[in-house]
This record gives structure tokens, C-alpha cells and sequence, in this order.
């Protein structure tokens, strides 16, 4: 399984995908929060906070992360490599979890550079130092979660498809769904008496909550049961080849 993380991971690079991936995330964000005028800029806030960077990154990786993982399964399945890779002595779920720690892997290097941002906030405040570090370490748990359900989906859009490009359109679509669709249902009349319940299903919620720097055991189960089950459902595609 390492192997296989180690092969995807060199795959990324050399094939330009991850070079891209981290350079888009850091410039949008570079750009948004400290040269374009606007709520989001650091300088124009008046506090000494990164809540651009945390409200700006799950938008953009609704598009990073699925270029990430659409070609996983999907260019392997179109190559044909893909019979090569289920013969090798791993299982089933060892392969998914590869995939899954390759593009998480990726991901999170994309995140690292941000911590030059919180860096530079903590020596613009007044005085020096002044920051809310428990809520801007709350956040980065809350992205790193984020991104971890947003990579298990996009594995498993890309099993279901030997087309990278669908593979790309299911993964963004069912990430905005899951992160901002459940939200946007409960606002509808129809379902008032279920809103609540509609806005705990989505992502939004829990990383919100993260946000604020208390880490909950409840955000914590729902970012992990969301990554077993689309990961879940990824082996169960993988396997149906034997059926």
C-alpha cells in the first residue's frame, strides 16, 4: 500500500497535476486575501485573523480536489492498467486507501504553505501575537477534515467512471451537495420541520463548528463516517468486477 502512495504521489508531480493543483490553491488564496480590496482581505479587515483564507479554501477545493482525484481509478480503468494494479498482493480496500492517501496527501501539501499567512497575521496584530490561535487551529483541523471527505468522494466518483471528465463533474457536484445542498434544502419552506436535521447532514455545519476551535467528537464521527462510507462504496465498486 505504501507503494502504491509513493507511485501516486510521484505521479502527480511528474505529471504536473499536483505542482498546479498547489499553485492555483496558493495564488487564489494569495490574491483574495492580501491584493484584492474586499471582506476577504487581511489588510482591509481590521482584525488580525485568517477567516478569508478558511471561508475561501473549501470553495476551491470543490474544484482542486476533484482534478486531484479524477484520473485514480478512472485513467487506470481507460489504460487498462487497472488489472494490472488488482493483481498485485493487495487487497481490495489496501488499493482504495492508497488511492485515498495519495490525493489526502496532495491536499494537505497544498494547505502547509498557508501557515506563512497565519505567520504573517500574528506579527500585523496589535500587539504582536494577538491572534485567536485556538479558533485558526480549530480551522485548520476543519480544512484538513474537509479536504479528507472531498478526497473520498472524488475516489469514489472516479471508480465509477473510466471517463476523467465525469469523474471530475460527479466529484465537484456531489462535494457542493454534501457541503452546501443540505444547507440550502433546509431553507425551503417544505422542509422547515426538518431543517435542523438537513443541516447536520451537511459538511458545512461540522466544519463550521470545528471553526471555533472546540473540536467536537460528533464532527469528528461524521467527517470519519462520511470518508468510510464513499470509500466504502469505492472497494464495493472495485470488487463488483468479481461478481
Amino acid at each position: 500500500m505504501i507503494a502504491l502512495w509513493k507511485k501516486e504521489l510521484i505521479t502527480f508531480f511528474s505529471s504536473l497535476t499536483g505542482v498546479l493543483v498547489i499553485a492555483v490553491f496558493l495564488v487564489l488564496n494569495g490574491l483574495f486575501l492580501w491584493f484584492i480590496p474586499g471582506n476577504l482581505n487581511v489588510l482591509y479587515g481590521g482584525y488580525a485573523n485568517l477567516d478569508g483564507l478558511f471561508y475561501l479554501a473549501p470553495w476551491l477545493y470543490l474544484f482542486l480536489v476533484p482534478a486531484v482525484t479524477m484520473r485514480l481509478f478512472a485513467d487506470e480503468k481507460k489504460t487498462g492498467t487497472i488489472e494490472l494494479l488488482l493483481t498485485r498482493p493487495l487487497t481490495d480496500t489496501q488499493v482504495v486507501f492508497g488511492k485515498f492517501l495519495a490525493g489526502f496527501s496532495l491536499v494537505i501539501l497544498s494547505l502547509l504553505p498557508t501557515l506563512i499567512y497565519f505567520y504573517s497575521v500574528m506579527h500585523l496584530a496589535q500587539p504582536a501575537g494577538n491572534v485567536d490561535t485556538g479558533a485558526v487551529w480549530g480551522s485548520y483541523i476543519g480544512l484538513i477534515l474537509l479536504a479528507g471527505a472531498y478526497v473520498s468522494i472524488g475516489v469514489f466518483t472516479s471508480a465509477v467512471t473510466d471517463n476523467q471528465i465525469v469523474a471530475f463533474v460527479l466529484a465537484a457536484l456531489l462535494a457542493f451537495i454534501f457541503y452546501n445542498g443540505f444547507e440550502a434544502l433546509a431553507s425551503v419552506p417544505l422542509f422547515s420541520d426538518a431543517d435542523s436535521v438537513l443541516v447536520r447532514l451537511g459538511i458545512a455545519s461540522h466544519y463550521q463548528s470545528v471553526s471555533r476551535g472546540v473540536v467536537d467528537l460528533r464532527d469528528i464521527l461524521y467527517f470519519a463516517g462520511l470518508m468510510i462510507v464513499f470509500l466504502g462504496m469505492s472497494r464495493l465498486v472495485l470488487s463488483s468486477r468479481k461478481w
